[in-house]
């Protein structure tokens, strides 16, 4: 167990089953998603079975179990975007990346993850990377973002 896990367990003074939701989230901060070896170290912690924990970490879409790529894309399907094109914006992003939803490109540069509203409907059709809020995305300039972020991970 590191020190950082440490820290958060120690952070739960009574563990309890009930603690599990907030303990991942502490956890998915601190790693970026829930290694399998972390989850055991989570079952030990909270004596919760690895099948509970899986249960909880596959039900809530917040939760990843794969290390994000470099650009962690979200795509925003909230009303506004799905009125405004946030299909086709996916539609380009599964056929450019090659990959699903919730996985990570084989160079691990890309990850892909739909988020059901970011809260800025004004901007639609939006997404993020890293954070970076992308406003009114168009399928001609999806390429374009694609493109200056493969440029800007080849120049480092």
């Amino acid at each position: 167990m590191n020190k950082s896990l440490s820290e958060i367990f120690n952070s739960y003074p009574n563990p309890s089953p009930d603690l599990l939701i907030p303990l991942l989230q502490d956890i998915q901060e601190m790693e970026g998603y829930l290694p399998h070896d972390i989850l055991k170290e989570v079952s030990r912690f909270l004596n919760v079975p690895m099948s509970s924990i899986y249960g909880v970490a596959t039900f809530y879409n917040q939760f990843r179990l794969h290390p994000p790529g470099k650009y962690h894309i979200q795509v925003c399907r909230g009303t506004a975007c799905h009125v405004y094109g946030s299909t086709d914006l996916m539609g380009i992003l599964l056929q450019e990346l090659d990959i699903n939803v919730g996985q990570t490109t084989s160079d691990g540069l890309f990850s892909l993850e739909i988020v059901s509203c970011i809260g800025v409907c004004g901007l639609a059709p939006i997404l993020t990377i890293n954070g970076e809020v992308y406003p009114k995305v168009t399928a001609e300039n999806i390429l374009q973002i694609l493109s200056d972020l493969r440029s800007k991970a080849n120049n480092k």
